[in-house]
């Protein structure tokens, strides 16, 4: 423990080489440190007013010190003493040393960034062109200075000129945050408007902006003829993204509470969205128009679909009742009464003459589409029921109940032909194979996964391994893959055949999505492209490609959102500029090493989501250079491959039987 400073220390700075760490207080001192010895080697002092910011020079020899009496002054190690005191510039709020540290660049509030000659000690230019204040400044390592401020705008200098290159708009609100890439091809920007923008350097073209969900995911769907994802999350939006590249085309606005669930229609044309706000919304996915406003609910709508057909809506409602909706006219045709309590999904059956909801009362009910009228109550079950499915060809529907079992029932008759016993808590999903000679069920809190055979009744695997609880099982297309999934950041891939697992996941400090009766943030992508997304309680979208080669799966995450807080495990500290041995030492012992991410606040903010952007740099042609997360041992930890992001996809092996 470093102690010394009359008052807080409100900032700190490493050496390059990482022997000596800097740091300045609300005693206006600046104090250097020996890092293995633990004493001060020297005491700075001459600032009025406490210090808001430190920095070394790359060579080390020098710091500069930015005080709150509106001066910044640069010390010589070697001297032990100040060489320089700058001041008259009006507030200065951002400061960059040069590569070659000959320079120093300074920028204000009087819109102005200064730069310093340090032999001199003489302003050698003014660059002038912001229309407000400067937030932030750097240097490219070719010399290039890029800065962003209250103006929203990105502006590239030419140093020795004074000229001003470039002014990249599209940010809405202040650039707090500006960096070059190792290769000086690329800035990023970072702002108040929630997003982290590319530029191409030639072009000024902002190439991709990063955007996320503001509250947990609730809800993901995929559509073949877009190649499209959709999420909806509890912040009341729906995202819309390219399924391959991650780019972002539309964030769909209006609900005035959590979306709970989303669904495209058949045609892939459209989507309608459910709300705790008691609507459903149906969009136009090209536009991303909001269409109709659907209205009648009196409680928030927890479940929507598209008929097979696409020409209706089915919506269920904690108020009790189903409603069905005419697509083209947005009317309500039907008002399903006659459940006691929350109906917490409804389904159309394969042919789409059926609808079947499910509710905390204990019972299924089967519905016609066309007349509206209950065919069948199912009851038998003592608990109440979170999930239904029909059968591929429409003959069965599964439950799954609150009173530990699934029950499989005959559509027809409305008879329960199996009973399923044996977890050990509430069966919180059910779903069938795409063959229908299975079924599997999940309990999230026993944190099994158990196969059934739909025709014996007979359990076919358990399987365990979990240590989180469970919030989704799912199918692969081709039905040789069960996915299970934990909000929590656990997954796992399992053999249909033998019950083994394949391959496993695990994300330390992930967020659970808000509501797991509701949320459903978890899908497959169509049998062509094996992928399932993935989404979590902190507003993050993953999109992961799973590819078996012989008898050997291997597993990649194509692409991610951020989630709005920058963390270790976003961040490739290789090969960025200003980071020591030492920096990434410590960056990895702050959570690459499996410990929970640690967000990027205070001091460590500068360092470590520099680190952060620029992997997102180095990955911005990530669609095309892939990333491959498969490991050689069965556990993948989120901070493991973080650690090594590199800019060409990493094999790190791959899982065989």
């Amino acid at each position: 423990m470093l102690n010394g400073h009359g008052f807080g220390v409100t900032t700190i700075a490493y050496s390059p080489n990482g022997d000596q760490i800097v740091s300045g207080s609300q005693d206006s001192t600046i104090r250097v440190w020996d890092v293995a010895a633990g004493h001060c080697l020297y005491i700075f002092i001459g600032h009025t007013r406490g210090i808001r910011s430190v920095a070394y020079s790359l060579q080390g020899n020098v710091v500069a010190s930015r005080g709150g009496d509106g001066t910044v002054r640069l010390w010589d190690l070697e001297a032990a003493g100040c060489i320089s005191i700058i001041s008259g510039c009006g507030s200065i709020v951002a400061m960059a040393f040069s590569p070659n540290g000959d320079n120093i660049a300074f920028g204000s509030n009087d819109r102005r960034i200064r730069i310093w000659d340090i032999a001199s000690e003489e302003c050698r230019s003014n660059l002038i062109g912001h229309g407000s204040d400067i937030s932030t400044i750097a240097y490219s390592a070719q010399g290039d200075l890029v800065s962003g401020g209250s103006d929203m705008a990105v502006q590239l200098w030419d140093v020795e000129t004074g000229e001003c290159r470039q002014t990249m708009t599209g940010h809405t609100a202040e650039v707090t945050m500006v960096l070059y890439s190792p290769k000086g091809d690329f800035i990023a920007s970072a702002s108040d408007d929630k997003t982290v923008r590319l530029w191409n350097v030639g072009s000024g073209s902002s190439q991709k902006i990063s955007l996320y969900h503001g509250g947990g995911i609730m809800g993901l769907k995929y559509s073949p003829k877009w190649n499209q994802v959709a999420s909806c999350s509890s912040d009341s939006t729906i995202q819309l993204w390219d399924a391959l590249t991650g780019d972002h085309s539309h964030t769909l606005t209006g609900h005035g509470g959590s979306v709970y669930t989303i669904s495209y229609s058949p045609q892939g044309d459209q989507l309608v969205s459910c709300s705790g706000d008691n609507t459903v919304r149906l969009w136009d996915v090209e536009s991303g128009a909001c269409l109709y406003t659907l209205t009648g609910h009196t409680n928030p709508v927890l479940d929507v679909t598209f008929s097979p057909r696409g020409d209706q809506i089915a919506s269920a409602s904690g108020d009790d009742t189903v409603r069905l909706w005419n697509v083209s006219t947005g009317e309500c045709q039907h008002v399903l009464i006659g459940h006691s309590d929350v109906v917490w999904v409804v389904i159309y059956s394969p042919q789409g003459n059926q609808v079947a909801s499910a509710s905390s009362d204990g019972t299924v009910r089967l519905w016609s589409v066309e007349t509206g009228d209950c065919q069948h109550s199912l009851t038998g079950h003592s608990g109440g029921i979170q999930k239904i499915e029909y059968s591929p060809n429409g003959n069965q529907i599964a439950s799954a109940s609150d009173d530990k079992t699934v029950r499989l029932w005959d559509v027809r008759t409305g008879v329960c032909s199996h009973i399923f016993i044996g977890h050990q808590n509430y069966v919180t999903r059910v779903v069938y194979s795409p063959r229908g000679d299975q079924i599997s069920s999940a309990s999230s809190n026993d944190k099994t996964v158990r196969l059934w055979d739909t025709e014996s009744g007979e359990c076919l695997h358990t399987l365990i391994g979990h240590e989180k609880n469970i919030d989704v099982v799912a199918y692969s297309p081709r039905g040789d893959l069960i996915a299970s999934w934990s909000d929590y950041g656990e997954a796992r891939l399992w053999d249909v055949k033998t019950g083994d697992c394949y391959w496993t996941l695990n994300y330390d400090g992930l967020t659970p999505s808000p509501n797991s009766y509701t949320s459903h943030p978890f899908v497959w992508m169509s049998a062509d492209i094996d992928s399932f997304i993935a989404g979590d309680g902190g507003g993050s979208v993953r999109v992961w490609e799973v590819r078996k080669e012989q008898d050997q799966y291997r597993v990649r995450m194509r692409w991610r959102s951020t989630n709005g807080q920058l963390s270790v495990e976003d961040a490739c500290v290789q090969d960025v500029q200003g980071l020591n041995d030492l920096n990434k030492r410590l960056l990895k012992q702050r959570g690459a090493t499996g410990e929970p991410s640690v967000c990027l606040r205070d001091t460590s903010k500068k360092v470590m989501s520099m680190a952060s952007v620029v992997s997102k740099l180095r990955s911005s042609t990530s669609i095309k250079e892939e990333l491959d997360l498969s490991l050689t041992s069965p556990v993948i930890s989120s901070t493991s491959h973080s650690e090594q992001r590199t800019e060409q996809a990493i094999d790190v092996g791959t899982f065989g039987n």
